[in-house]
């Protein structure tokens, strides 16, 4: 399976169950643990989804479009790190 596949997947899996875990995701999903790993890897990257503890969740779209701009508009005056919004340092 191609990986735009496999995170299609996957995303669809999360935004179905809400939260789910990565193991959830490898037995709803017929994947392996190290492709469910890579496509959430993936996700995180892109902004589509949220790892906390053990438990994956879809983002919002205004979520997503808030942690997509506190992390490339140099402008805006906070970070997101882990979940924990801080001052920017310049």
């Amino acid at each position: 399976m191609k990986e735009e596949d496999a995170d299609w997947l996957i995303y669809h899996l999360i935004a179905q169950k809400g939260e789910i875990t990565a193991d959830e995701l490898a037995n709803e999903s017929g994947l392996d643990a190290p492709a469910v790993a890579a496509s959430l890897d993936r996700l995180d990257r892109y902004l589509l989804i949220n790892r906390t503890g053990g438990m994956v969740r879809a983002l919002s779209v205004g979520e997503a479009l808030v942690k997509c701009q506190a992390r490339y508009d140099e402008t805006v005056p906070y970070i997101i790190e882990n979940g924990v919004i801080k001052a920017r340092k310049n």
